[in-house]
């Protein structure tokens, strides 16, 4: 039997366990499995698809450079988010204080950021009340909504993936509701908030695999 078709009914363990035992090309596995869920939390954050698979693909290179020390303290997929979100805060912070580099250095208004073509196309595959409602909302809100509602997370995983306490969870999750209100109570669901395609899936995978040297 082919190795890859038999990783369907093998936990995330079995396969890290593969992968440090050699077998490689396990890793996309892995990579697949989670990348729906890393977009969704990304475009919650930085809300540029473009700039989130960059973000991806650098967890899944910080992940694999440090798979051997992983300690399965926590679920892999919530080490993964972690990783992903560490990422897109420092870029915020990076691009924040660049801003602020040129602000002060040139005296002048923020540059309008132009949408690409790929935004363009999410824009119109997602419902205009839910984007516009979940993009409104203060990230610190919209992470946990995401991760609780959405990704479907536990009040502990989401506190301690966001290193906050349970009770900020539950607070946050409900003035996340309030906010959004009952305009968007159709649009819960994962199929119709940041939908992961085939197509990037595809592109994220072999650009990976490439960048790590890795053969299927």
């Amino acid at each position: 039997m082919s190795t890859l078709l038999t990783v369907a009914s093998e936990t995330d363990i079995d396969l890290i366990n593969r992968v440090l035992n050699g077998e490689q090309a396990v890793y996309e596995q892995l990579i697949r499995r989670h990348n729906a869920s890393l977009f969704r939390i990304g475009m919650s954050i930085l809300q540029n698809d473009a700039d989130v698979e960059d973000m991806m693909q650098t967890t899944y290179i910080n992940a694999w450079q440090h798979l051997a020390s992983f300690r399965n303290e926590a679920a892999f997929g919530t080490w993964l988010k972690r990783i992903m979100i560490n990422e897109c805060n420092q870029l915020l912070r990076k691009r924040k204080q660049q801003l602020q580099e040129d602000l002060s250095q040139h005296d002048a208004a923020t540059q309008n950021i132009k949408e690409s073509p790929e935004n363009a196309v999410l824009n119109k595959e997602l419902s205009v009340a839910m984007q516009k409602a979940l993009l409104l909302l203060p990230e610190k809100y919209r992470a946990v909504f995401l991760l609780r509602v959405v990704e479907n997370l536990s009040v502990a995983q989401t506190a301690e993936i966001l290193a906050i306490s349970q009770v900020n969870v539950k607070v946050r999750l409900i003035r996340a509701k309030l906010m959004l209100k009952e305009k968007v109570s159709n649009y819960y669901k994962n199929d119709l908030v940041f939908p992961f395609h085939l197509i990037r899936c595809d592109r994220i995978v072999n650009h990976l695999l490439n960048e790590l040297n890795i053969k299927r």
